[in-house]
């Protein structure tokens, strides 16, 4: 499959930064056979599933053609333009859990809060956000009943497209609720909007949480069951999942307590197909074969990675090799080198005393941070491995790229979304204590009782659970930590020893590029 999408015919004028509105059909000379019209393409009818594993596959690649080929967006490096990488910097990099110390361009500025909207970085996950929405736009709008009705699709393949276009709508609220959470007022499109030169509207948080919570609430009849799609597609547990999520950040994204709505949500998560695996160990959640070790069994949402398949820079491939350095062994993560890269800050080490799930290397390392740029200041972590659990590295023999799936959506975040919602009042602390203590159980950790569940218990269990799982920024802010002096780490606000930062850090502004290809955009308060 992965080779038919590399001849995948849509090309999308990225260059031009979301002055069109999607994907779109290229006029082309007939001499032009790298790129087809989508008539032909849609002549084979297994195209759609094709065009709906690209879909998927732009979470995880970077482009047509390996780690650097054709690559989707323009003007970065691959690694640094793809989706779960950019993603990744943004969330983790500028909180307490996560420093990196190469100094490219302007990614140091993501360690201590100096950024600006000429970032490229912050511009990254924005153009990857918004191409990921085209070419959804573009699957649905090709998949609709009046084209499939022209192309004489077969009724089997019509009854299998009423799902794909379920998932590719998932997708883009996926996508939509990316931007919307880290940018605020984003620019919108949809099918409906006409193809070729266009300047998208700019939406507030409140059209965009009400849009996102319509979407996911209109695909849940055309979404599988529980368990019955394919593993790494979307099923009714993810847009419950995602559902679920809007409304815990709620007060955040609209100013609005939507806990009820977001335990109402969570609900048929809770008593899903989905279950945790505590006959295994935590580690084995982030191994090469954490698609077949058991652990998959709590996996809802995996971005998948092959070290065969899915060559990229970015993704696991990114978090086993940046992490490693110093006196480390890159062959116990797997690997044939490390990148000298990533680390954390003291702050999330404190948090882990007695539980295993520190993953942390600490030999030759300091715990304090004095020097960003030197990898032995701050502990090194080991979470993702590109080594089986059964022994032996993953597929890539050259221990290049790693087979890690990595888990946007687990059980076992639901798990602590369902104690913090209780720590709200919308739920038992009994219950929530039996949850926490099926994941804490896993890990060796000592149990806990349910008067130990409150707000300040459940971010700092989440912290534990869930590090370097894209989920920090997120968190820190919904529970007031992430600006203001209140809660400080090393580097926060460009001070070694932590310091107050402002409110406007609580969104990343709109790149200037994009104001610069579509002028009707507005930036964001303080920048």
């Amino acid at each position: 499959m992965k080779n038919k999408i590399l001849s995948l015919l849509f090309l999308v004028a990225v260059t031009s930064m979301f002055t069109v509105s999607c994907s779109k059909d290229i006029a082309k000379s007939e001499e032009d056979s790298d790129y087809l019209t989508s008539e032909i393409f849609f002549q084979n009818e297994s195209s759609y599933k094709q065009f709906l594993a690209k879909l998927y596959l732009g979470l995880a690649t970077s482009g047509q053609g390996g780690p650097n080929g054709a690559p989707d967006i323009a003007g970065i490096d691959g690694g640094f333009g793809q989706y779960l990488r950019a993603y990744w910097q943004l969330n983790e990099i500028t909180t307490d859990e996560a420093i990196i110390g190469w100094a490219d361009g302007n990614l140091p500025s993501l360690n201590n809060h100096t950024w600006g909207s000429n970032n490229e970085f912050i511009y990254a996950m924005f153009s990857r956000g918004m191409y990921q929405v085209s070419l959804c736009n573009e699957f649905i709008r090709q998949t609709s009943d009046d084209k499939l009705d022209g192309r004489n699709v077969t009724a089997a393949t019509r009854a299998e497209i009423v799902n794909f276009r379920a998932e590719a709508r998932f997708l883009r609220a996926f996508s939509y609720w990316n931007l919307m959470d880290m940018y605020g007022s984003i620019p919108f499109v949809t099918e409906n909007d006409a193809v070729g030169y266009f300047l998208p509207p700019q939406k507030d948080r409140t059209f965009m949480f009400d849009y996102i919570v319509s979407e996911l609430n209109t695909i849940d009849g055309d979404l599988k069951a529980s368990g019955t799609n394919e593993y790494g597609r979307i099923d009714k547990v993810a847009g419950k999942m995602l559902l679920a999520k809007m409304y815990l950040n709620a007060q955040v994204y609209i100013n609005q307590d939507k806990f009820a709505e977001a335990a109402t949500a969570l609900a048929p998560v809770l008593s899903s197909t989905y279950s945790i695996n505590t006959s295994s160990s935590y580690d084995k959640v982030f191994m090469a074969d954490n698609d077949v070790n058991g652990s998959q069994t709590e996996f809802i949402f995996p971005i998948r990675f092959d070290g065969l398949a899915t060559q990229t820079w970015g993704g696991t491939t990114f978090l086993t090799h940046a992490s490693v350095g110093g006196s480390m062994d890159p062959a116990t993560s797997g690997i044939n080198s490390g990148w000298a890269g990533l680390r954390t800050r003291p702050e999330l080490v404190a948090k882990f005393a007695g539980d295993a799930r520190g993953i942390f290397y600490t030999n030759g390392q300091n715990l304090s941070i004095g020097n960003v740029g030197n990898f032995t200041d701050g502990y090194a972590v080991q979470k993702y491995k590109n080594i089986k659990s059964t022994g032996g590295q993953g597929s890539d023999a050259s221990g290049t790229f790693a087979d890690i799936d990595f888990p946007m959506f687990r059980l076992a975040d639901a798990y602590l979304m369902y104690a913090e919602l209780a720590a709200r009042g919308q739920g038992s602390t009994t219950q929530a204590a039996t949850y926490v203590n099926t994941l804490r159980t896993r890990a060796g950790s000592s149990s806990v009782v349910s008067s130990a569940i409150t707000l300040d218990f459940v971010l700092d269990e989440r912290a534990r659970e869930l590090y370097w799982e894209g989920h920090r920024r997120q968190d820190l802010i919904r529970f007031g930590k992430y600006t203001g002096s209140s809660y400080v780490w090393q580097w926060k606000g460009n001070a070694q020893a932590g310091t107050g930062i402002d409110d406007k850090f609580k969104l990343f502004p709109i790149p200037s590029q994009a104001i610069g290809s579509n002028p009707t955009l507005q930036q964001n308060s303080g920048y």
